[in-house]
């Protein structure tokens, strides 16, 4: 983590930056992005939430390793399809079992979905499951460690880490190309464009 300067983090920082789902938010530090925030229905309320998990960081232009991730997720979040290899993430604090997780999850394939139960196995570790449904309720890297493509059996399809505001899971597999059967949230419904009226 960066070093500290009168309780200020050197090198730390956020922003708020426009995608097509919305008005995200972003912090980093030197050693790499620190979370990615996805909109609440309002604004400030995305603001706030960014600020309670990092409350150290101020308002600043993005350097460039947090300009890469403003735009790989912008990118992703308009459908495309992004490699997140050159995002790098500052993982101080965070436990070594969900960063194990989440380096299972970073390499889930676009439009395709894991059970929890698969991502518990493939980790290897007796008794996963539970702390494998802990990691991905934590996850503070929306979309960069995409944890909408985790399912767990009998779960709700709207259930995601808190991070991602007001945004469902059905919502961010559906730009993916994954369109479950279940119908679309109202959030979901408002951020679709109408269409045009001919006069």
């Amino acid at each position: 983590m960066s070093p500290e300067l009168g309780g200020v983090m050197i090198g730390c920082g956020y922003a708020i930056f426009d995608t097509a789902v919305g008005r995200c938010g972003i912090a980093w530090s030197q050693a790499g992005i620190l979370t990615v925030q996805l909109p609440e229905a309002r604004e400030i309320d995305t603001r706030r939430r960014l600020l309670r998990l990092h409350p150290e960081p101020r308002e600043l232009p993005p350097p460039p390793h947090a300009e890469i991730a403003i735009e790989a997720v912008t990118a992703a979040l308009r459908g495309r399809d992004v490699d997140f290899a050159d995002v790098a993430l500052d993982m101080e604090g965070i436990p070594p079992f969900n960063r194990r997780v989440y380096e299972f999850v970073r390499a889930i394939p676009r439009g395709e979905t894991r059970s929890h139960d698969v991502v518990a196995s493939a980790l290897r570790v007796p008794g996963a499951l539970h702390s494998v449904t802990q990691a991905i309720g934590k996850n503070p890297f929306m979309i960069i460690v995409p944890c909408h493509r985790v399912r767990a059996e009998g779960e709700h399809a709207e259930r995601i880490s808190p991070n991602a505001g007001a945004i469902s899971r059905r919502h961010l597999l559906s730009i993916e190309g994954n369109r479950p059967a279940a119908g679309r949230t109202l959030f979901d419904a408002l951020l679709v464009t109408p269409p045009r009226l001919h006069h």
